[in-house]
């Protein structure tokens, strides 16, 4: 069936690449967090743990809504692992940081995830689809609080 909402296929596939870089820059940072989470040591085990545990659990949440984004633009979400890290300029640790180190690190991937976001976000402006910035800008909100957050706990 024709999708006829406003947007070329064009436009839509377009889009679909930009959402679903956030999606892979997202689900990267999932990722990474919940590994922190298992893996934080130290004196301020508990507090990095339970911060850890909100944060990957946000983080989740919002991969369902991008790829929904992704699927209601007409085109098909990753279906692999690999195709998702593929995508993400957010990559993985070869070795378990120190906690300051995981701190340090999860305020680099939300700034990034913030820069994808706002690549899609102008993209978005530019073919007039309200509904993929409407999307896109709470993340831009909530990645800029939680490396606010983050920042403050290295002070």
């Amino acid at each position: 069936m024709d999708i006829n909402m406003g947007l070329s296929k064009d436009q839509r596939e377009a889009m679909a690449k930009a959402v679903q870089a956030l999606l892979a820059d997202t689900y990267a940072l999932y990722f990474k967090t919940h590994a922190y989470h298992w893996n934080v040591t130290g004196p301020r085990f508990h507090d990095l743990h339970a911060m850890f545990e909100t944060q990957y659990t946000e983080l989740w949440t919002a991969t369902d809504d991008i790829a929904e984004r992704i699927r209601a633009l007409g085109v098909l979400a990753p279906i692999s692992y690999d195709e998702m890290a593929a995508s993400a300029s957010i990559k993985h640790d070869a070795k378990t940081p120190d906690a300051n180190t995981m701190i340090a690190n999860l305020v680099s991937g939300h700034e990034q995830v913030v820069r994808t976001a706002r690549a899609a976000l102008k993209l978005a402006e530019e073919h007039g689809d309200e509904a993929t910035a409407d999307l896109v800008t709470p993340r831009i909100t909530a990645h800029e609080k939680t490396a606010w957050m983050l920042r403050a706990t290295l002070s």
